[in-house]
């Protein structure tokens, strides 16, 4: 048998919490240290998952050379010096999503990363979604024809911590947060040859004005290379839990993807029912509880896909240049908003 990829976990929040679920159901590896500048968060992370070392100290982390991957599940604003240094020291790589807060922090990110001659995995859930996989495949098949109009929705009622909110450490509010699956999702169906060659945006904070000089609410429209179109809906203000849904129309069809609201079960209680589907704001009355979350939204799929390219010795099919590309939309995006006009997108 191969000896398993052995992984630093860099981060012991939300976000690796749901790779950590992800990684459960991955043979061929295993996570053998995570980081976090909190003592008691990283060990408190680490014996809920039985870590064997949780880590305080970056520096000693990195320099490790018995490591095959480090998961780069940090806030927006480590993403780019902590990369930079595993691009230093040679090291495998694979970063949450967004890459970074803006396309310059991105592109110095994609260069070292380049440079190291190592792995690079951009971590976009959305793409390794089973749902979303399977529409890909069916519009790869022809089905539908050629791809026209792509519409991508992902929202919930606000961030769960309070640094999100802080539009100077994410780079962003919910077109940031939120605008970065979308934009893969609509690169994805159309296929990564059909660049994304103008946008146009609207954002506002409608909601949370006591907590962010961010938006809280944004659309976004996508013109791409073959004249397609895809626009993307992003809301921190949306109750009931978190809502993702994609429709992908096509000259001969149609396809339509419903992770959260089309769940397979449906519960009516009067008493809390515990844990329901990310972002819940109640777990009782009327719910659709989200059975295998890790699974249906793509973490488990792309964790296992990421640790396969590490043991094969071959790039992930999401690297930094797909992270990258997603923050130069973005910032066309920030630009859109601000002038209310059409912006050429600037790679």
């Amino acid at each position: 048998m191969p000896k398993p990829v052995r992984i630093a976990m860099l981060g012991s929040g939300f976000v690796a919490e749901f790779y950590m679920q992800g990684l459960e159901n991955v043979n061929g590896q295993e996570v053998v240290a995570n980081f976090s500048v909190e003592r008691k968060r990283v060990r408190a992370f680490a014996e809920r998952w039985r870590i064997p070392e949780p880590v305080t100290d970056l520096g000693k982390l990195i320099e490790r050379d018995d490591i095959d991957l480090y998961i780069i599940a940090l806030p927006n604003e480590a993403h780019m010096p902590v990369s930079v240094l595993l691009s230093q020291m040679k090291r495998n790589q694979v970063c949450t999503k967004p890459l970074a807060r803006d396309k310059d922090e991105a592109l110095k990110m994609l260069k070292a990363a380049k440079k190291s001659g190592r792995l690079h995995g951009y971590a976009e859930t959305e793409v390794f979604a089973p749902c979303v996989v399977k529409a890909k495949e069916t519009v790869d098949s022809g089905a539908i024809g050629r791809v026209l109009w792509v519409r991508s929705r992902e929202s919930h009622s606000g961030p769960h911590m309070p640094h999100f909110w802080d539009i100077e450490k994410t780079g962003g509010g919910a077109l940031n947060d939120l605008g970065c699956h979308c934009i893969e999702a609509a690169r994805y169906f159309y296929g990564k040859l059909d660049k994304v060659v103008e946008v146009m945006a609207w954002g506002d904070t409608l909601v949370h004005r006591d907590r962010t000089k961010g938006e809280d609410n944004a659309l976004l429209v996508l013109r791409f290379s073959s004249g397609g179109i895809a626009h993307c809906e992003l809301s921190w203000t949306t109750r009931g839990g978190l809502d993702l849904r994609n429709e992908i129309h096509g000259s001969e069809g149609s396809i339509f993807t419903d992770v959260t609201r089309g769940t397979p079960i449906a519960s009516f209680t009067s008493k809390s029912a515990g844990y329901v589907v990310e972002k819940a704001d109640i777990d009782f009355g009327w719910t659709r509880p989200l059975p295998e979350e890790a699974f249906a939204y793509g973490y488990q799929a792309e964790m296992k896909h990421f640790v396969e390219c590490v043991r094969d010795g071959v790039m992930p099919r999401e690297t930094y240049e797909d992270g990258y590309a997603v923050n130069c939309i973005l910032d066309a995006g920030y630009q859109s908003m601000r002038s209310k006009k059409w912006v050429r997108v600037k790679y």
